[in-house]
């Protein structure tokens, strides 16, 4: 038995495979936060637009918001991060 790549008229599925790219994405973001020092990101969310970040929600501190952005910068794949994170 032979097994093809899946395609609609012959092009790639391009909204299935850009949709898991993001959701990796973001959880791979989403998990950094969770785990990096420096940072209480329970009220952040993540959110990717291709190799785009945004960050919203609210911490503590400025120094947060800055260690937020600079984890997020760290993850393969990302190319640019909007913080719109809150302190307070």
């Amino acid at each position: 038995m032979v097994f093809k790549a899946a395609t609609f008229h012959g092009m790639e599925l391009y909204l299935e495979n850009e949709q898991a790219r993001r959701s990796a994405l973001e959880s791979a973001v989403a998990n950094a936060l969770a785990v990096a020092g420096g940072i209480d990101a329970s009220d952040v969310t993540v959110t990717a637009a291709g190799q785009e970040i945004r960050l919203d929600g609210s911490v503590a501190t400025q120094q947060e918001v800055r260690r937020a952005t600079a984890v997020a910068e760290s993850i393969p794949g990302v190319r640019l991060v909007r913080n719109r994170i809150a302190v307070g």
